[in-house]
């Protein structure tokens, strides 16, 4: 979250907060429906400005022969605005008598702004009516916001919440929130321009909305220049996204599927842009219904991991010229056997292009350390054919607090220079190896690793970094990688253990 924490943010986040500790709900249960009033809030916010500009042209319309006595929904649709019904504006809900059931009037709100915008069906949460009237009313005054806030203020204080109900509800948060910091890393390097963008995993939707920050950057209209592709298999996050998507005055294809065996938006060689962060590790997917899959063109793995389901995923999606950026377990790195193969056929066909090692601690949910992979099909035609980017950037970081750390948008500029220096892009620094930090690799000497992608095995060690090394980290995360490791071995042995009673039974 870093760059978003203004005063505006945090004291509405301090008012949420103190509400939900006296109120007895869970971050869970609070979650959502206070995102909902955000999305509501931001609705009226540019229905409002609408009305403004729309009511001189009525009175421009009113001298002319067609006169047009008022301002009618279409009006509103054509400048790309939400309709809202007189009931369904947030000052009207503001300005009800505190006596009044106010639960019931927001989901009525959120019912009615549906049946007038369809593309929002089944999207606005409504269950205001388990909030006690109290906390209601004092969340809707809590997010009246003054008249001359800007309108990129709501998707920032949308995005905010996220975060930090994602860090309140832990492993639960993690399925649906990726830390913006890794996100923006993401996005500097693949670099969204313009074009087709998938999420696969798209959770709350962050890859979209930092990819749109992206392009505004350029002085560029986002909506104008790219497209946007979701997929999720959680219904509740899929609202979410929509949400999150709306607040930021962008809208985008999300549809709700099980990506392992769902290819909703056809995507074979389709996509200008993949990013993701997909579970890591997920077991029991059943190899039986993906073979034959276009998405997986290199074979199932051999192991109840989905990890090289993602990654081919990811590749095969990519158009003649894309790019792919994705967060990924590091145990996918050095991971054996068919995964092994499938990892080789990737490097050898140039497919991969850019590795990241990131530090420990940048999730709510493992404080585990984990790599970004950074796919390019256009690679193979460039003077980067043949090498592949190792970055080590386990020692940049900036600590939030114990045990959580992000990057500043500083260090996220750093990292990136590099690969653009890499890339040779225009007004980029020569490139150069810096020991212990990054390395270009020939094949050669990635064959000569067994075709390992851990960066560390390539950057090698600074000096300094060894005199800084901190033991009690190190620790704790080896400690969580043993655990990690033993409860797969059990699992294991209780898959062997049960083929060898079938086994036996069989020959009995």
């Amino acid at each position: 979250m870093a760059g978003n924490n203004n005063e505006t943010e945090n004291r509405l986040w301090d008012v949420a907060n103190e509400l939900r500790a006296n109120s007895g709900l869970k971050a869970s249960e609070y979650s959502v429906p206070v995102l909902g009033l955000i999305f509501l809030r931001y609705a009226e916010f540019k229905f409002a400005r609408a009305e403004e500009e729309l009511k001189p042209e009525l009175e421009n319309n009113l001298s002319s022969r067609r006169r047009k006595k008022e301002i009618s929904k279409v009006d509103f649709q054509a400048k790309g605005v939400l309709y809202l019904p007189e009931k369904a504006r947030y000052s009207y809900l503001l300005n009800l008598p505190e006596s009044e059931n106010t639960g019931k009037a927001v989901n009525d709100a959120m019912e009615a702004i549906e049946a007038e915008n369809p593309e929002l069906a089944d999207t606005l949460p409504k269950n205001y009516t388990s909030f006690e009237n109290d906390l209601l009313v004092a969340l809707l005054k809590a997010f009246k916001l003054p008249p001359e806030i800007k309108g990129d203020a709501f998707g920032k204080i949308y995005e905010y919440f996220l975060g930090k109900f994602a860090m309140a509800e832990g492993q639960k948060g993690g399925e649906f929130f990726t830390p913006t910091s890794l996100v923006r890393l993401i996005v500097e390097i693949i670099e969204p321009y313009h074009g087709r963008i998938l999420d696969p995993a798209c959770g709350s939707g962050g890859m979209f909305v930092q990819s749109a920050h992206f392009v505004e950057n350029q002085h560029r209209e986002a909506s104008s220049e790219i497209s946007i592709y979701g997929q999720e298999k959680v219904a509740d996050t899929v609202r979410l996204c929509k949400m999150n998507l709306a607040v930021h005055g962008l809208s985008g294809d999300i549809k709700e599927g099980n990506t392992y065996y769902e290819d909703i938006h056809n995507s074979v060689g389709t996509f200008d842009f993949v990013m993701a962060n997909p579970p890591f590790n997920v077991k029991k997917v059943d190899f039986e219904k993906v073979k034959g899959d276009k998405r997986v063109p290199l074979g199932t793995p051999s192991t109840d991991n989905a990890n090289y389901l993602w990654i081919q995923h990811f590749w095969s999606s990519l158009n003649e010229k894309g790019r792919a950026g994705f967060v990924m377990a590091n145990s996918a790195s050095d991971a054996r056997g068919t995964e092994a193969e499938i990892r080789k056929q990737l490097i050898e066909s140039n497919a991969i292009d850019v590795i990241i090692l990131i530090s420990s601690k940048f999730f709510y949910t493992v404080t585990l350390a984990c790599t970004l992979w950074f796919l390019d099909k256009n690679k193979l035609n460039t003077e980067r054919k043949n090498r592949i980017l190792f970055i080590d950037a386990r020692e940049i970081y900036t600590q939030v607090d114990r045990a959580h750390r992000e990057f500043t948008l500083e260090q996220i500029e750093q990292i990136a220079d590099v690969v653009r220096s890499y890339r040779k892009e225009s007004g980029s620094k020569p490139y150069e190896d810096i020991k212990g930090f990054c390395k270009v690799a020939t094949f050669e000497e990635i064959r000569k690793q067994n075709y390992s992608l851990n960066a560390g095995r390539y950057v090698g060690i600074n000096k300094n970094n060894e005199e800084d090394f901190n033991f009690v980290e190190r620790l704790e995360e080896l400690k969580e990688e043993i655990e990690s490791l033993n409860k797969e071995s059990k699992e294991l042995e209780d898959l062997i253990s049960e083929n060898l009673e079938a086994l036996i039974e069989g020959y009995q």
